[in-house]
């Protein structure tokens, strides 16, 4: 039921919340205390039993993705199931590393402060020459500067003792 604001809400014309004005004009107790952290830790990838083959593959060097045992697909994202024909039995197969920038985009925002001196950078899905598209960013050239159809390969970066982590790089004979 709607009612006027008026002393007893504690509140004022217009105003719609629940505590009133008042409430809102309260200085914050920590008002002045800052926090900061100047080496923030950088979230790093929690294997699944389902992922962990992949993130096992990076770490011994290899880029690897889900191949349908049925049906043959070879698949990205990964899942317990082919998205072709519903089976279940996979097997992880080694791809190239080798593709072409599908889609980008140059992120300005700080999301994450572990990431903040990485601020601009790309997010990029490639799509492998064998078909999947893949999730990650392109490095070794300025952010701006990647454009769709650029020929790219996959670089292996260890980020942690026993965490690495893919990203491209340009191919060396440039766009496609």
């Amino acid at each position: 039921m709607w009612r006027p604001a008026g002393r007893r809400r504690g509140g004022v014309p217009g105003d719609r919340s629940r505590h009133g004005a008042q409430r809102r004009q309260r200085p914050c107790p920590r008002a002045g205390a800052v926090t900061t952290v100047t080496n923030p830790a950088r979230p790093l990838p929690t294997p699944t039993d389902l992922t962990r083959p992949f993130w096992a593959g990076l770490a011994e060097g290899a880029l690897r993705l889900q191949r349908c045992v049925e049906c043959g697909h070879l698949r990205n994202p990964i899942a317990t199931v082919c998205p072709e024909c519903l089976s279940a039995d996979h097997a992880w197969e080694q791809v190239s590393g080798l593709g072409t920038v599908f889609s980008t985009i140059v992120f300005h925002q700080v999301y994450n402060e572990a990431f903040a001196t990485d601020v601009p950078y790309n997010v990029s899905i490639v799509e492998l020459d064998e078909g999947p598209h893949v999730l990650s960013n392109v490095v070794g050239k300025p952010p701006g500067e990647v454009r769709v159809g650029d020929r790219v390969r996959v670089v292996l970066t260890e980020v942690a003792p026993g965490v690495t982590i893919h990203q491209f790089r340009p191919d060396g004979d440039g766009a496609a």
